[in-house]
């Protein structure tokens, strides 16, 4: 049934790593390169706070430097009015902690909170077809969100294929050098200029399919990354820097960055990368992996 009129609802909306992302060299007629990803949510995440209103708006906390009209939530808004021929008429308030320009998917997690509320403001069915539609009109990681478990993806990276049991609880430090982040598109035209040979896939999907934790982590890749290293060379040492700590299981950068994450042996291990990071002027968050996408949380 539709929600009631007049009340709001709060909504988790998770942040992402990539435990494997293999860009292809090749594109497609969209003009998009062929992406493999695997992705899991970690407890680092925004509240998206969404009730009815008199027109669409959309404001964030800390206020954002950019019209609301490009902000990813709105855009999911009004693909979703247009979709189901309705006005979407709410109001959306973003309390960001997810860092922008850091590749932990913080625009696509919102935008997949927002089609959330709509979902369950209009009491829609979650398995129309409409609304993954939508998610894939508005980013690759958007349709990842609605799911929530860790999942591969291949297409642009917007088709999940399947689906596995979550590694809830295992603790990670992720770290983020000061400076600008980087930008994906400029990352995607680095990796055109020397493309990086896609790492095995095969071994991180069975790993996954046995929950072998110890061969998930072996498995873990980026082949965007140099490029990324490239652009910003703070996350570069960065990148080196959290790989020689202490009880790390494995590391990588986020997506096409500019975070790096360990993942660790220990909830303490985490904890004390951060503070060292911290130390050093970076920005640092511990997190552990979850198991779902976003979610109400109140309302």
């Amino acid at each position: 049934m539709p929600r009631t009129p007049g009340k709001f609802i709060l909504i988790s909306a998770p942040a992402k790593i990539n435990l494997y992302l293999g860009v292809h060299a090749e594109t497609d007629d969209r003009g998009y390169h062929r992406v493999d990803s695997v992705m899991t949510t970690i407890s680092l995440s925004d509240v998206v706070a969404i009730a009815p209103a008199e027109e669409l708006s959309v404001h964030t906390v800390p206020a954002a430097d950019y019209p609301m009209e490009q902000n990813s939530a709105y855009r999911a808004a009004r693909a979703m009015g247009e979709a189901f021929g309705r006005e979407p008429n709410f109001a959306i308030l973003i309390d960001k902690h997810i860092p922008q320009q850091a590749g932990l998917g913080g625009p696509s997690t919102d935008a997949a909170a927002t089609i959330l509320g709509m979902v369950t403001y209009w009491g829609l069915d979650a398995r129309d077809p409409r609304i993954d539609a939508v998610a894939r009109r508005i980013g690759a990681d958007v349709p990842f969100f609605l799911y929530g478990p860790p999942a591969y993806c291949d297409g642009a990276g917007d088709t999940v294929r399947e689906m596995f049991r979550p590694l809830t609880g295992t603790p990670v430090a992720l770290v983020r050098p000061q400076g600008p982040g980087v930008s994906t598109a400029e990352a995607y035209r680095r990796f055109d200029e020397s493309p990086v040979a896609l790492p095995p896939l095969e071994p991180l999907l069975e790993a996954l399919r046995k929950h072998d934790e110890t061969e998930i982590f072996a498995n873990v890749a980026n082949n965007l990354a140099p490029a990324s290293c490239e652009l910003h060379p703070a996350m570069a040492e960065a990148l080196a820097w959290i790989g020689d700590q202490r009880d790390v299981r494995a590391s990588a950068v986020a997506g096409s960055g500019s975070t790096v994450f360990a993942i660790c042996n220990t909830q303490m291990a985490a904890e004390a990368i951060v503070l060292a990071a911290r130390a050093r002027g970076w920005w640092g968050e511990v997190a552990q992996m979850e198991k779902s996408g976003p979610y109400i949380s109140v309302g």
